[in-house]
Parts: structure tokens; sequence; C-alpha cells
């Protein structure tokens, strides 16, 4: 007897806070997803997703996904509650608010845990219920995002398949085996023509393994490692001067600069020797051209957007800008088209106005500044698309600033660390359960995903939960219409936002991924950077006249890494939390999947710092500084540098992780960034 013919793939994207926002090709029998096959008209993802998006076979059918509202009782259980209760007594509870003390005493939180056009659909109903409270900066990339910004005028970069054509890749603080695995194919095929692979990274990471050349300096000292190879570049005269004179802003200035970073005083503070760092420079000298990739994790310090313009004038003055194969890569906004351009608006000042929204909260100080909202203070919290309580700097502040509040209210598709703090947790619906436009950060395809399954239960698009809220607040029907769409309306009015833009129909979309109207196969192949002087601005007096910086770059130690003795000597390692190929911030960790290959979290020390602590593999360990404690399990891990440890970002507290009980709330120097990677611990064994 033959067999049934096999269901056809229904086309689809990955739209998770991931550089490769893979396109997929997705199997759907009986109203499952029977399985995740690779989608070759993305040409950037075209050989597949990794194991996270294999799992999203388990992950969308997952017993652990929400299916119905739930309410706290007294005794800090949860119990399931009909939607028409938990809408009443929400619009109950929002109608009192807005009363008295009014709509910015409740503060409106999202991440990017889901990306997607819909997403914009929560701030507009928080418009027009009177307004709300808002975040501003952001937690994954923003010093690097401003650096970029400064120098170069945009955040755009070539196409992932041009690295092919470069001889010299310099992947600075990336693990893109791990975490952008789809550019290590590019990476792949560039060696097989005689590219070098360089890797940057305090600690032996599986892209290390592949490199030519593989530097490990200190944590948070890489300004001064690219300003001493700009010096040796200049000293050596292998600049592209004539580049430098066309198309350059205050290179004497820079050079002056980088003077102060000669070979030897860059090796003491970088933990290098001189000739790792000649050698670096050698590179740069003999191949051409050359693409400098900069990773995210580098640029989460309180000094880290000086450093990130330091690295990036390394390709300036070595004139690898706008050729094909060289260039400086860190965020591709080319398909970011429905965002703002505006740097007045992608950087509002503290306590800044959008409409009737109050700008007032540094998502990177959140349990510091929810706590100190006057006028009206915070009383109420609603949360979608995020886990701060996780994912947040200061876990224990942002803790007592979210039990501070009279209700807190989580749309979430499990039941995470800030969904148990929650007074009403809502169901919500995951990528499959409703269509939508996703762009990415790393390659330049605008995406549809179609909705190609029912949500679980009760579970519901967050749309859905506003309008229903919508209705019982008696907010205007034809404004609510035209911002939050109607399920069966949700293709209209994607087609509406994509109407400005000429040539780019949601018919496409659905047929496969469509390359962005902004996209350029080589960034700045037309030598024009749109900054202030037109040219790449080595001096800025923009970062002086925003950052209040030095208009140079400039390598200065952050307030931990340059601790007075007392601290250093009381908290001496530096800890790093970078993320891992087995999660995406905290999300998959539940599955059986990922659990299979990554069960526990676990402390990574060198060695010699486990032996100077009596400390033996597998021991429990207290690692502590004065924001928390966090007990693990030890690993004893050659690849990491003596004098700092590591924890892997992503864990949450109910799983037995949650690094950042160790990290402080601070701002980066730009872009109101999160320094995460600014921490100093002690570790010990933990007392039986």
């Amino acid at each position: 007897m033959a067999e049934p013919p096999a269901a056809p793939a229904a086309i689809s994207a990955c739209p998770r806070n991931c550089y490769s926002t893979c396109g997929l090709s997705l199997r759907i029998e009986d109203g499952r997803l029977r399985a995740v096959e690779p989608l070759a008209a993305n040409r950037a993802t075209a050989e597949g997703p990794c194991l996270k998006g294999l799992a999203y076979v388990e992950r969308v059918h997952s017993p652990d996904r929400l299916r119905r509202p739930l309410r706290r009782q007294r005794d800090g259980s949860f119990v399931p509650i009909a939607w028409e209760a938990a809408l009443d007594e929400l619009a109950e509870r929002l109608a009192a608010l807005r009363r008295s003390p009014g709509p910015r005493s409740l503060l409106y939180y999202t991440a990017s845990g889901t990306k997607g056009l819909l997403n914009g659909a929560g701030l507009a109903f928080w418009r027009l219920f009177g307004g709300a409270t808002v975040t501003y900066g952001d937690l994954c990339w923003m010093s690097g995002l401003e650096a970029s910004r400064l120098t170069l005028g945009a955040n755009t970069h070539s196409a992932p398949w041009d690295l092919v054509n470069a001889r010299l890749i310099v992947l600075w603080g990336k693990n893109a085996a791990e975490t952008n695995v789809h550019q290590m194919g590019f990476v792949a095929a560039a060696r097989e023509r005689g590219a070098e692979l360089v890797v940057i990274d305090p600690r032996r990471t599986e892209t290390a393994d592949r490199a030519d050349l593989c530097l490990r300096p200190r944590p948070g000292t890489d300004g001064a490692l690219a300003l001493a190879v700009a010096n040796r570049l200049i000293e050596r005269g292998a600049v592209d001067r004539e580049f430098i004179d066309r198309h350059v802003l205050g290179f004497a200035p820079f050079a002056a600069r980088a003077a102060e970073w000669p070979l030897a005083r860059a090796a003491r503070t970088c933990g290098l020797g001189e000739a790792e760092i000649a050698a670096l420079a050698e590179r740069f000298m003999a191949r051409r051209p050359a693409t400098l990739i900069a990773g995210f994790g580098m640029q989460r310090y309180a000094h880290s957007g000086q450093a990130m313009r330091a690295l990036i004038a390394l390709p300036a003055i070595t004139g690898n800008l706008g050729l094909a194969g060289g260039g400086w890569q860190f965020a591709n906004l080319q398909a970011n088209i429905f965002g703002t351009k505006d740097p007045e608006a992608a950087y509002p000042p503290p306590s800044g106005e959008d409409g009737p929204l109050r700008v007032s909260v540094s998502t990177a100080r959140l349990g510091e500044d929810m706590l100190a909202q006057r006028e009206p203070p915070l009383r109420f919290a609603w949360v979608e698309r995020g886990n701060p309580l996780s994912q947040n700097p200061d876990t224990n502040r942002v803790l007592a600033a979210f039990r501070a509040l009279d209700f807190r209210v989580v749309v979430e598709e499990t039941l995470t660390d800030t969904a148990r703090e929650a007074d009403l947790v809502l169901p919500a619906k995951c990528f499959l359960e409703q269509a939508d436009v996703i762009g990415a950060y790393w390659h330049p395809y605008l995406q549809y995903r179609p909705k190609l399954l029912a949500p679980p239960g009760e579970a519901r698009p967050e749309t859905w939960i506003y309008r229903q809220l919508a209705a019982r607040l008696d907010l205007p029907q034809a404004a609510v219409d035209a911002e939050i769409p109607d399920e069966a309306d949700v293709d209209a009015w994607l087609a509406r936002r994509l109407a400005p833009f000429p040539g780019l129909e949601l018919a496409d979309l659905k047929a496969g991924p469509v390359l962005s109207p902004e996209f350029a196969e080589v960034a700045f192949a037309d030598r024009r950077f749109p900054t202030p002087s037109g040219r790449v601005e080595l001096y800025s007096e923009e970062a002086a006249r925003r950052w209040g910086v030095d208009p140079l770059p400039q390598h200065l130690a952050g307030p931990e890494a340059g601790a007075d003795a007392a601290t250093a000597r009381d908290y001496p390692l530096l800890l790093m939390t970078p993320n891992t190929k087995n999660r995406i911030h905290s999300q998959f960790g539940q599955l059986a999947l990922i659990r299979a290959l990554d069960p526990a979290p676990r402390l990574h020390l060198a060695p010699a710092d486990a032996a100077a602590r009596g400390i033996e593999e597998g021991d429990a360990v207290r690692v502590f500084n004065a924001r928390g404690t966090l007990t693990l399990a030890a690993h004893l891990d050659a690849r990491l540098l003596a004098g700092s440890v590591l924890a892997h970002n992503g864990w949450q507290r109910a799983e037995g992780g949650g690094v950042n009980l160790l990290s402080a709330g601070r701002e980066t120097d730009l872009g109101h960034g999160a320094a995460f990677h600014e921490n100093r611990v002690q570790v010990e064994r933990a007392r039986r």
C-alpha cells in the first residue's frame, strides 16, 4: 500500500533574539509541528536552523506551555481563572489606576523575546489608554550601536555571504560557532579561499579552536588592544593614506591618542605578550581585504562604547571600508526599515516625554529606577516578551521593585522567574499561532511568519488581550482597529505597514524571504558616511556633546576592573556571563532536548584559581559579591584565563542559576546599554 503523501512544507522564520533569524521550512500534520527543515531561499541561513530551532518540535507543544490564565493566591500559589474574570478584574484595576494616581503609575515593560511588527500593538494600546511609564536603553547592544553610528553614521554592514571575499577575518569578542552558527559557514568558505582567521576572546572558545591566531586579553581591555594595534600600524606606515585623506575625520589627533599605547603598555594592560599584539598588527598589514566582526559581549562594560570606537578605527585607517570582503560588522539594520533612524528618538534622555508616555526607567537600572519614580510612583507593571527577573542586572533590586508594586501582570508562554512573581499570568501564543513580519540584525531579509497552528487551550495573542481590554475601557474603536488588528485582519494590517515601501508586497513575503529595500551587498561601497562631516569620524564632537565622553576613542578601566585595592582583595575574580549555544537568554532551557545536553548551571574556574581555593571538579561553590550570592557546581576549565570565572547567562533562579544576582545595574558610556560584565566576585567552597 502506498504511503500517504507528506504534508506540504510551510515557509516561516524564527523570531528569537538571535543573529541568524533563520528562514524555516516547517511540516505541520494533524495540527502539530512535525519537522523543522532548512529554507534555501534565505541565503544567510540556508544550511538550516541550530539545535534550538530544531527543538521547536518540542517547544511548541511543550506541557510547560501556559494554557489558561492564572491568578496568584495569598499563599503564593496559582489557580486557573476564566478569561472573562481576568479581563474584568484587569479593566476595573486599570480604570481605577487611570483615575488615580494616573496612567504613568503603570510600567509597561517589554523586551525582545519574540520579534515582529505586531509587537508595536502593545505600545499603541498604552498610548490609547492615556499613557504609561516605559523604559529606555537596551540590555543587548546599545553601546556598540551608538559607537558605530557615531563613527560611521549608520549601523549597516555587508551581506553575510560577502565574507567569503575576505582575506583576513577578525572575530573580536564573538564566539560565532555557538552564537551565530551560520556565519561560520562563510568563515570556512573564506578560509578555503586563503583567508586567515583571528579570534580575540578572554577564553578559548569553539570559535577560537578554528583560528590561525588567537589572542586572549584580560576582560574589558579591548580598547587598549585596539589602540596599540592602531599605533603599530601607524608607526609602520601601514595605513591607507588616500582613504584617510578623503574619508576620515580626526586621523591626526587619533594617531596621537594611539601613540599613548605602545606595545609594552598594552601588553601589561591586556595580559598579552608584545609579540602577540604585533602579530595581530602584522595580519592587518599583510592581508587585504579584512573584515573585523565584533561581538556583543565586550560592549557590555562601563566604558565599552569608547573601546568599540577604537575597534572601528582599525578598518577605517587601513582602508578596509566599502570594499568587497572588507569592513566592520556589528549590527546590520538594513532590514530595520520600520524602526526610527533618529538618534533623538533612539536615545531619549532620562525623564523624557513621548506623547502620553513617561520615558524614565533605564533598562540597565530597572530595579533602582522603578523604586525611584515619583509623581506618580509606580503601582502596576505589565510585562510581555521579557523576563526581567532573570535577565536584567541586579536581580535582588529588580525583585524588590516588583514586590513593592500593588499589582503585576505577565503575558508569557511558560512560568518564568518573572511570571512566578505576577498576580495575574496571561497565556500567550507562540510564533506559529499568529501571522507577523520580522526583520533581522545580521542579514538583510524581511520574512513573513504565517499562522500555522491554533494556540493551545486558552492561550491567546497579545493583540486579542488588548482588544478585549480596549472594549472594556471604552477606548475609541476606530483607533483600536487601526493600531491593534483583530485576528481576521492581521494580514491586511501587515499590508498597510508595508505600503510605504514601494515594491515590498505581502504576497512576495508569503512566497519567501525578501531583501530589504535598503539592501546593499557591500556596505558603504559609495564611500558615503552619513555622519555630520560625511566622513568616518574618529574624532566625534557628537560623542562628546551627547554622552560626555572624550571625542577620541580611549581605553578606561571600568569601575570594577579598576577597583580600589580593598575591593580587588575582597572580590579578586572577574565574572563573565556569556550566552551559550543551548539557550537564547532564558528561553529553551526547560526543554528535554536541551536539558539532555546541558542539565545544570556551572561555574567555570581556571585550574589555578580552583587550586588556590581547595576546589575540585563538581564541588558546590559559593560565588558572591556585595550584590548577591549564587551556589553552583564547579567546573575546572583550562580554557579560561586565571583571574576570571564564567557562568552562562540564561539559567533562571528557579533552575538554580541566575547570574544577574551578581551583576550591577550600571549603564554603558554610550547608548544607555547595560554593563553586565563589569563584575568582581569571590568564590569559595560551599559549606556543607
